[in-house]
């Protein structure tokens, strides 16, 4: 019996026990139903895409839709790639198959042996001679015809998503795709992969609160890294020119639609360039990823209920501006020349909440990403920006109250910082002392010890991923684009 023939007001708890006793009669009949080793010719996906009729073919899939009509039964198998129809006729397989076909539901996995073939209707096909149980599934799939609508079982039961919402699984197929295309277009300008560690001293390359834990073996406290940065330099300064790392980033901060306390960040170094010729490559990167996979260089965005928001325009060239100039045009061309007070005063007319405690910097800088960062849609590289804001890059030689670093602002938020990454051990220190407001036991005196044996002129990026995956499928929150993000208990 399918369970499409189960009364619909019945309650989940009565259709696990209707799977239940079937999963008794199966081994009954002398089925494991949780099979073994199946050895596949193809997959669903692929066998619809290179189609030939009379074909015979070995697949597996998860039953993903059943018409049963007695003595006969189309059903459709499939997984993330892809899905396939399906024809069991009584008379065409073993006794034993057809009842075992006959305890299988939604959600089942099976393995089928056939020979392909077209319908009347023209839809491709497999004729089955053989049926395996693979897996009998014992909760009930979500409703075919909606899926999983709410957000919140979408996020805490990825599964059912991804196995009832093809958008889904496409998205996250197409995120692995470009990860490892990001590898691919790194490599082919001979950059090297290598991994640095997890576990840190000291929280460094970021002004950011860490995740903290204690290893007992060595009775020492270590934290989650908050960034890679510090040990990628260490490289560079042992020899290595051009670096990258894609991984995993900790940060104990809030939680939003685009904020996850861990995310994966690429970081790539390159000796002897600097934060210019790293932004041709993050820009050339970028668009290359959206040419391949997103269709082109137009990237529609959506909001939560599927209403269009705008269009995000990658075309080439991208703008760069000074930071200072993108605050002149909205906070006036005087800015820079008003005292602090007057600049709190005035952001009380801009609408910006600022407090008298901050200095100087920190006022820009809200001002700066309320009103410049926040309506930034299409890419914009916004250089020389204050240097107390960055305390690892190179002071600008023309004007040295900025550095020479650009952040990349997309669709209202930073995608990527990059650097002209300062190689001076002398002024590395002085940074991190007023960084750390004499609190020496958050320096990290190893790093600059080994910038001392000679770090050569670099430059450097950071890339969000997670973000950068938003931008590029028109995701509404980094939840849609992480497989299983951090969410509060029930």
């Amino acid at each position: 019996m399918s369970e499409q023939n189960t009364q619909p007001q019945s309650t989940e708890a009565e259709l696990i026990a209707v799977r239940t006793e079937k999963l008794a009669k199966l081994r009954e009949l002398g089925i494991d139903p949780y099979g073994a080793k199946f050895e596949v010719t193809t997959t669903p996906g692929e066998l619809k895409a290179t189609f030939e009729n009379e074909k015979p073919v070995t697949l597996a899939g998860r039953l993903l839709a059943i018409r049963d009509m007695g003595k006969s039964v189309f059903a459709t198998i499939g997984d993330v790639h892809g899905r396939i129809q399906i024809y069991l006729n009584k008379k065409g397989v073993s006794e034993t198959d057809w009842a075992a076909w006959k305890l299988m539901d939604m959600g089942d996995w099976v393995g089928v042996e056939g020979e392909t073939f077209t319908t009347g209707k023209g839809e491709p096909s497999v004729q089955v001679a053989k049926l395996t149980v693979l897996s009998k599934a014992l909760r009930p799939m979500p409703d075919k015809w909606h899926g999983v609508s709410d957000r919140e079982t979408k996020y805490r039961k990825r599964h059912l998503d991804l196995m009832s919402n093809q958008s889904s699984a496409d998205l996250f197929i197409k995120r692995s795709k470009m990860v490892a295309e990001i590898r691919n277009f790194l490599q082919d300008r001979d950059f090297l992969e290598v991994e640095t560690p997890m576990l840190h001293g000291v929280a460094g390359g970021a002004a950011a609160k860490p995740f903290d834990t204690h290893h007992n073996a060595l009775d020492m406290p270590l934290t989650l890294r908050v960034a890679p940065e510090l040990h990628l330099k260490r490289l560079l300064c042992g020899g290595f020119t051009k670096i990258f790392e894609l991984n995993r980033n900790f940060r104990n901060e809030g939680i939003s639609r685009r904020h996850n306390p861990e995310f994966t960040m690429l970081e790539a170094y390159w000796a002897f360039s600097d934060f210019e010729q790293m932004a041709d490559l993050v820009e050339e990167m970028t668009c290359h990823l959206a040419e391949k996979f997103c269709g082109g260089l137009q990237i529609e965005h959506k909001d939560e209920n599927g209403e269009h928001v705008r269009t995000i325009d990658l075309s080439r060239p991208w703008a760069r501006t000074p930071y200072h100039d993108l605050i002149k045009n909205v906070a006036g061309d005087d800015w820079f020349d008003l005292t602090n007070e007057q600049r709190v005063t005035k952001c009380d007319a801009l609408g910006v909440q600022v407090s008298p405690e901050m200095e100087d910097y920190e006022v820009s800088q809200q001002v700066f990403e309320k009103l410049v960062e926040e309506h930034t849609f299409n890419p914009c590289f916004v250089t020389h920006v204050a240097r107390e804001l960055v305390p690892l890059a190179k002071l600008n030689t023309e004007n040295p109250k900025v550095i020479d670093v650009y952040e990349l602002i997309i669709n209202g938020q930073e995608i990527s910082p990059g650097y002209s990454e300062l190689n001076d051990p002398i002024q590395q220190l002085e940074r991190f002392e007023s960084q750390a407001g004499g609190e020496t036991q958050n320096i990290d005196h190893d790093f600059v010890e080994t910038m001392e044996s000679g770090m050569p002129p670099a430059g450097g990026i950071g890339i969000g991923i997670d973000r950068l995956i938003m931008m590029l499928t028109g995701a509404p929150t980094i939840r849609d684009v992480v497989l299983f993000p951090q969410l509060k208990k029930k």
